[in-house]
């Protein structure tokens, strides 16, 4: 396994796991990223205790609803089913502990990319606009790019060895179009009103995200066919491209892109992964939830590798 691809401090958690019959040097079979793992409070309060500018308070509010809660221990359980089942293979778990209030590391950003806002509906921003310290923005490229490093060797040593690649991710119940901007906590606070937050588009359970904007599927097709299969049968309606699309500015789209038909990406929504969901709180997963998610992915990933 290459030597990139391993855990880094603040930067990401790398768990393989192995199959009780798979070869000591087996490579990867199967990456599940979880680019917005930072879920819990104590990963907002490492990557804030490091950063000198001046910062909201109540930015912590925007990260516990901005983050994918639910998503790493959703991940985790798949790639043990998946083990489990196919113990000559290797499951890998890459989780993300860079808080997306910060930086996200599903966008594409490079030397040149600048803090700024992003527009009611449009794609979140890598940089927010609230980076405003040189010192700040250099540490966040620093840790954006070696997290980069780690998950391009992931998917090269599990896509380019003929595998798959997920990427996991979980939405909010709804779907709450607000600007990203210095008023972000204020907006979501207004839109999360009891009296407001039902006229919000109730999202599906489950979002399979396939095409790119011109409508081109580039999904692992077995994989997103089984998927819905399961999933239904297991009681969670499922769409494609619901929500989101491949979109350019994201990494899920350039890895869809450098390895097609190998990767697929997905949405799950957090409600059915959680006792409750609560807004701008942080939040515990079910474990019984997690597991009902998982079912229906591991079988789908497995039917990546069976014979054709």
């Amino acid at each position: 396994m290459a030597a990139a691809f391993r855990s880094r401090a603040g930067v990401c958690e790398v768990e393989v796991l192995r199959g009780a019959q798979a070869a000591a040097a087996r490579p990867v079979d199967l990456l599940l990223e979880v680019p917005h793992g930072a879920t819990r409070g104590a990963d907002f309060a490492a990557l804030r205790a490091q950063l000198v500018g001046d910062y909201a308070e109540d930015l912590r509010d925007f990260f516990f609803v901005n983050t994918d809660v639910g998503a790493p221990e959703l991940a985790h359980e798949v790639a043990r089913r998946f083990v489990a089942a196919c113990p000559d293979r290797v499951a890998a778990v890459v989780r993300c502990l860079l808080p997306r209030t910060f930086v996200d590391c599903n966008r594409r950003i490079d030397e040149a990319t600048v803090p700024g806002a992003s527009a009611a509906g449009a794609p979140t921003p890598g940089l927010p606009p609230w980076v405003q310290h040189d010192a700040d923005r250099r540490l966040l490229l620093d840790r954006y790019a070696a997290y980069r490093e780690v998950v391009e060797s992931g998917f090269a040593a599990a896509c380019g060895g003929g595998g798959l690649g997920l990427m996991v991710h979980t939405y909010a119940p709804r779907s709450i179009d607000v600007a990203v901007d210095d008023d972000i906590v204020a907006s979501l606070r207004e839109a999360y009103r009891p009296e407001r937050i039902g006229s919000w588009p109730l999202r599906a359970p489950v979002d399979l995200i396939t095409v790119d904007p011109e409508g081109r599927e580039l999904v692992a097709a077995s994989v997103a066919r089984v998927a819905e299969a399961e999933f239904a049968a297991a009681g969670l309606q499922v769409e494609r491209n619901g929500a989101y699309n491949l979109h350019p500015i994201t990494m899920a789209a350039a890895y869809a892109a450098r390895y097609p038909g190998q990767t697929m990406c997905l949405e799950l929504r957090r409600d059915l992964l959680v006792p409750e969901f609560v807004p701008f709180v942080e939040l515990a997963v079910d474990p019984a939830k997690v597991a009902t998610a998982a079912a229906p992915l591991a079988a789908a990933a497995m039917a990546h590798f069976a014979p054709r």
